[in-house]
């Protein structure tokens, strides 16, 4: 019989799981931004105090890389127990792993209270933000993506995509909002602890969220098949394993379609803090506003990147934003070099809306790549490696152009890496109404082997 498709949920409840996956995606998002915002505007003098802006920046912007590098770990871990044990599990320890590392950061002394530990220990505190987030993304889209019908899952998925500009936006803007009500000095000296001092309120209304939604039914489905094939005598492998057995082509393709997704983004919302103010020699309220305000659109358009989705595919989407992306990012440095600040903020915004349109429909198209078996391992694995190469790498290598060549146009053609999404795109299959409760990757079963005209039954 053929399949009907993963069947549309009621209305009330995708809402209530799109809205638990929501909240905390913005949450821990918020987190991992702050130390992004905190790494360009804060953590350059406080624990790597150089007499060189830039090269401070460069090494804060490192132990902002290192985040990134745990992450692909967190999502082979997540992953795994994922497949294994379901989404929602894990995304509760992911949240308080996040908050729970945020929260210490706004208690660590600074270098100049006792010297190289201060850094030691906000790099070892990065790393478990990194390996938490790592396992975040792929349980948080494969909620939403699991319990929402084919027909709109690229609507309904995008949502937890929206999480990301949510995040920044609201670090974004607690950081504008001390840097404006306070003097320089205070600042310094304790209100950028208060943002991430915060995070531990966020936590628990972000907890109380997550714990009140319900398993994937088509996890649950799956769970279900793989103990009744275990009780027959079957052994299933990792999945970690499964992934690269079965699946080393979507993964490759997941890579490509975030690397210059995630280098437009970081370039956008990180290195454009220091371009600003160190570069342009612009007051930290210009900056932390553009942003603000070009997060605020992003955070509203990246739904509607995902419902068109739905109606004209995945790929075609992508490529409007990764094309759109490649050929803004020189415009973009030429309008923010106008030192105004209402054109710096059009820069901002008008590039995010085009990252927006890489970004929507990536839940959907991502999820819809794996087998449900192996769904939350291939997702994370190929999401957070392009994190490693794209994302991780962005800030420092746009800060280490600006420095050597004191312009912006070798940025620009870094940023414009937005065409390697683009070609992988172009030659990926589309994967829009795809049913996610149907293996597609299946090893298929050995064929007979063909009967010959004359030939004796052995035994016969």
């Amino acid at each position: 019989m053929a399949s009907q498709g993963t069947a549309p949920p009621a209305r009330a409840g995708i809402v209530r799981i799109v809205a638990a996956s929501l909240v905390g995606t913005t949450i821990e998002w918020y987190d991992f931004f702050l130390y992004g915002s905190a790494a360009a505007l804060v953590f350059n003098s406080l624990f790597f105090p150089s007499s060189d802006p830039l090269v401070g920046t460069l090494l804060s912007f490192l132990t902002y890389a290192v985040g990134f590098a745990a992450r692909p770990l967190g999502g082979v871990v997540f992953g795994h127990y994922g497949d294994r044990m379901g989404r929602k599990k894990l995304l509760v320890i992911s949240l308080l792993m996040m908050g729970g590392a945020t929260f210490a950061m706004g208690l660590l002394p600074t270098h100049a209270t006792i010297g190289v530990g201060a850094p030691v220990l906000l790099t070892v505190l990065r790393l478990v933000q990194g390996f938490a987030l790592g396992g975040e993304w792929g349980g948080a889209v494969l909620l939403v993506s699991e319990h929402g019908g084919d027909k709109n899952r690229g609507f309904w998925a995008s949502w937890p995509q929206a999480g990301a500009p949510g995040g920044n936006l609201l670090a974004t803007g607690v950081l504008a909002l001390l840097a404006a009500v306070q003097s320089e000095e205070a600042f310094l000296a304790w209100g950028w602890r208060v943002p991430f001092l915060l995070s531990g309120v966020l936590v628990m209304i972000g907890l109380w969220i997550r714990i009140s939604v319900t398993e994937s039914p088509v996890f649950l489905e799956a769970q279900r098949k793989a103990e009744a094939a275990a009780a027959a005598g079957a052994q299933e492998k990792p999945p970690v394993v499964d992934v690269f057995r079965k699946s080393r082509r979507e993964v490759l393709t997941a890579i490509g379609t975030r690397f210059g997704e995630n280098i437009s983004y970081y370039v956008l919302t990180a290195f454009v803090l220091v371009y600003v103010t160190v570069h342009l020699d612009l007051p930290k309220s210009d900056a932390l506003n553009a942003v603000l305000i070009g997060s605020a659109f992003h955070f509203v358009t990246i739904p509607l990147w995902g419902a068109l989705s739905d109606r004209i595919g995945r790929r075609p989407v992508t490529l409007i934003g990764a094309l759109g992306m490649a050929g803004w990012a020189f415009a973009f440095f030429a309008l923010v070099d106008s030192r105004s600040f209402p054109v710096i903020a059009l820069a901002v915004t008008v590039g995010l809306l085009f990252h927006g349109a890489m970004y929507g429909p990536q839940a959907a198209f991502i999820s819809e790549l794996f087998d449900t078996k192996v769904r939350y391992s291939g997702a994370s694995m190929g999401s957070q490696l392009a994190s490693i190469i794209g994302g991780a790498l962005a800030p420092i290598i746009a800060v280490e152009l600006l420095k050597d060549y004191e312009s912006a146009l070798p940025v620009a053609l870094y940023t414009s890496a937005a065409v390697v999404t683009a070609i992988t795109v172009h030659f990926a299959r589309e994967t829009r109404g795809r049913d996610l409760a149907t293996d597609e990757t299946a090893e298929p079963a050995p064929r007979p082997a063909p009967e010959h005209k004359g030939s004796v039954p052995l035994g016969g």
